[in-house]
Order: C-alpha cells, then sequence, then structure tokens
C-alpha cells in the first residue's frame, strides 16, 4: 500500500486518498492492527507505583455478570460468514456474557475493566479456557464485550469450534472500562488479561460451567504482543492456578526496535496504518510517562492542536484517518521524526521496558502465524520472535495482508487447540 500526499489541511485530501482513508479504516476495523512499540515508564518506575497498592488480593473480583448474546450453530456460521470468516469447524452455538472485575491500571492503582466471556452452548461440563487478547481500538465501543461487530471474532470462532470457554479482555480504558486507553502498554494489557481469566473462573462457576485453568493463549497484532508475554506471566505463575497449555500468536509486534520501528520508515509499513499506529502510541504513552512538553514538539501544525483529543475513547478510525496527514513524515516535527528513528531518553526506555515478550523459553507447544505481504506488521517481527523463543515454528499464511493473515490462521489455531 502507497501513500498520497496531501494539502495544507486535512479538507484538502484528495478524493483519492479518501478512499484510501476508508480503505484503512475498514482495514483496522477488521484487523485491530497493531504495530507501535507497547511503553511505559521504565519499569522501576512501574514497580515504584505499584509499590504503593500492596493490597491486590481484589484483582480478578466479578463485579458483574451480564447476557450479552445468544446464537446457535447456524446463527454463528451465518456471522462469521458475514465477517468473511471461514465456518467449516464452527460445531456448536455459542453464549456470551459480558463481565467487569477488578483489576490495576497503568499505575498500579486499583480500577474495574470489562471483558467478553463466551461459552460453547453445549459439550463438556467443565471447560479449558482460550484467552483471546484484541488488537488495536481507537474507539471504546468496538471492544469485545460492547460491540457487535470484528471484536467478536475469535471468541465466538474459539467457543463454538474447539468446545472451550473464550475470555477476551477490552484492556484499560475501552468498553466499558473508566479512563482513557493505555496504547500498547504491555505490562496493564497482560494484568487485565491475567484478571479477565480470574473472573471468568468465578463466572464460570455461577454459570455452573465451571473452568478447569488450562489457559490456551492467542491474540492477533497488538493482542499477539500481549498474548506473548501473557504467556510468559502464566507460566511464571501469575495466575494462581490457571495453567498455560499451548500459545498461538498472530502477527504481532514482537520485535519492535529491530523490526516494527525501523519498518515505520524504510517502507515496509503502509504510511497512512503508520500515521494512526505513530500517533495513537504518543499520545497514548506520554499521558503515562512525558515523552514530550507540548504536542507542538511531536506534531506539526495544525495536528498539534488536534491529536490528542482524537485518542478520547470516542473517535473512531475513520475521524482518525481524515484529520491526519497520509504520512508519518507529514505528522511529525523534523526533530521528532528523527528521534524516533533513533531513540533516546524517555522514549528509548519506553521501547526497551516492551522489547520483549518474546524473551523466554516455553514449556508447551507454540505455533506462530503470520502473513508474506503484512504491510502493518511484517513477518520479520515474527521470525524474530521465533529465535527469542528457541526456535518456535513461523507458520506463514501466503502472500496475504494483515487481516488476511487473522482469517487464515484463526480457524486452523481452533483446529490446533481442539486437537490439543
Amino acid at each position: 500500500m502507497t501513500s498520497e500526499t496531501n494539502n495544507s489541511t486535512p479538507g484538502g485530501r484528495t478524493s483519492a486518498t479518501a478512499r484510501r482513508a476508508c480503505a484503512v479504516t475498514l482495514a483496522l476495523l477488521l484487523a485491530g492492527g497493531a504495530a507501535l512499540p507497547a511503553a511505559v515508564a521504565a519499569d522501576g518506575g512501574r514497580h515504584a507505583r505499584q509499590a504503593q497498592h500492596p493490597a491486590t488480593s481484589a484483582r480478578g473480583t466479578l463485579v458483574s455478570l451480564e447476557p450479552v448474546t445468544v446464537l446457535d450453530r447456524a446463527a454463528v456460521t451465518r456471522w462469521l460468514a458475514d465477517k468473511g470468516m471461514a465456518t467449516t469447524t464452527v460445531r456448536q452455538g455459542v453464549r456470551a456474557y459480558r463481565l467487569t472485575y477488578r483489576t490495576l491500571d497503568a499505575y498500579g492503582a486499583p480500577t474495574t475493566a470489562t471483558g467478553l466471556f463466551t461459552l460453547p452452548a453445549g459439550g463438556a461440563h467443565r471447560l479449558d479456557v482460550v484467552s483471546d487478547t484484541h488488537g488495536t481500538m481507537v474507539d471504546r465501543t468496538y471492544a469485545p464485550s460492547v460491540g457487535d461487530d470484528f471484536g467478536r471474532i475469535p471468541s465466538y470462532l474459539y467457543a463454538s469450534s474447539t468446545g472451550k470457554a473464550v475470555a477476551a479482555p477490552d484492556y484499560l480504558g475501552l468498553g466499558r472500562g473508566p479512563g482513557t486507553h493505555p496504547y500498547m502498554d504491555t505490562a496493564s494489557s497482560v494484568t487485565a488479561a491475567v484478571d479477565m481469566l480470574r473472573a471468568a473462573r468465578e463466572a464460570g462457576r455461577r454459570l455452573d460451567r465451571p473452568l478447569t485453568g488450562d489457559v490456551y493463549a492467542t491474540g492477533f497484532s497488538q493482542g499477539g504482543q500481549v498474548a506473548t508475554a501473557l504467556g510468559r506471566a502464566l507460566r511464571d505463575g501469575a495466575g494462581h492456578g490457571l495453567r498455560l497449555r499451548a500459545l498461538a500468536p498472530v502477527s504481532g509486534p514482537y520485535d519492535l526496535s529491530g523490526q516494527e520501528i525501523p519498518a515505520l520508515f524504510d517502507g515496509r509499513v503502509n504510511p497512512v496504518s503508520g500515521v494512526v499506529y505513530t500517533s495513537y502510541f504518543l499520545v497514548a504513552q506520554n499521558r503515562l510517562a512525558p515523552l514530550y512538553r507540548d504536542p507542538a514538539e511531536a506534531f506539526r501544525a495544525p495536528y498539534a492542536d488536534r491529536v490528542e483529543a482524537l485518542y478520547d475513547g470516542a473517535h473512531t478510525e475513520e475521524d482518525i484517518v481524515t484529520t491526519l496527514p497520509g504520512s508519518v513524515k507529514e505528522l511529525l516535527t523534523p526533530a521528532f521524526y528523527a528521534r524516533m528513528q533513533h531513540p533516546t531518553g524517555a522514549l528509548k526506555a519506553a521501547i526497551d521496558a516492551n522489547d520483549h515478550s518474546c524473551a523466554w523459553k516455553p514449556d508447551v507447544p507454540v505455533r506462530l502465524y503470520a502473513g508474506e505481504a503484512d504491510t502493518d506488521v511484517p513477518i520479520a517481527n515474527a521470525r524474530s520472535c521465533a529465535r527469542q523463543l528457541g526456535g518456535a515454528p513461523v507458520l506463514n499464511q501466503g502472500a496475504v495482508d494483515h487481516f488476511g493473515s487473522f482469517q487464515s490462521a484463526a480457524p486452523k489455531i481452533a483446529a490446533w487447540f481442539r486437537g490439543l
């Protein structure tokens, strides 16, 4: 995908670029794409803040359990087909619920989050659970527990195809959770995912479908990176009775400094998607730890006056794509454009703190899925991750784009999880 430059204001965008904006918006809606560093303040600062809130026993406590939908097998098949997904593995209907549960925010303070808990309509009484972590979302209403749209594809597919329950966290600040979303903050996303699994166990007991504690972790794009980090956390005992059984992430930005960030500037990431990921990352991470003192330090006029308001959880991807320029070079000031290519200071610390989701050796089956033609998260990320994990296989889905890699991989993951 290439980009056409726009005029000095969003209103000067050519009709071709406007069509491109709509195409990228659709890709983001379908894919929940993710392409930028999971960044927060350096680890020491995060741990120091968490130490101020030692009473974490309430983490994962279920606050509310709300029915969302009931679909029989035929309805699941139709729903998935309408979203462009293969349905040959669908075996039964599903029942879905919105969970509200207690967790910690990005500073370690108590908060709440929401997520989608999906049960197969039949099958075993006691269920294993699939943890599905989603990709980039800017509008909180797209989150799995709220929007009856593409964010629910994995939940309905995996529950109906594997016979396992599915726990899909919305993350902080999305769905019905308070505040704004700390985009690509892997640490808080993992915390929300672990606590969603804990809340799901309580929900399963209340619904008389108890969970075994065996977890099959997957996720797409940003969620692929979260899934690998979640796997490591579960291996290290974070789940208190939750046991990682398999790991199958799809097209995650695992190697931030070595692959994903350089790809923003060498043409491997398409320009329009790069603008969304870059601006979202800088705005969200500046809220956690200062990367700039004034938006004008990072963003060119007129975007400096607009960009932060776009990431309030109420704007859509289309709002963002049609407001911001067509390339990262047009978006950033020359100084910050150079700094992104050669990070220093707080920016480098943020990247470094979140560049190790694959730096561990799993003792469970692992498969990495990626697409050769992905221009959001290049396949080199998966190959780098595989090396760090100790030689995990990379299953190349061929000449498919970002969402295409998920379309191809998800039914295969469902079949693999079912057979394990």
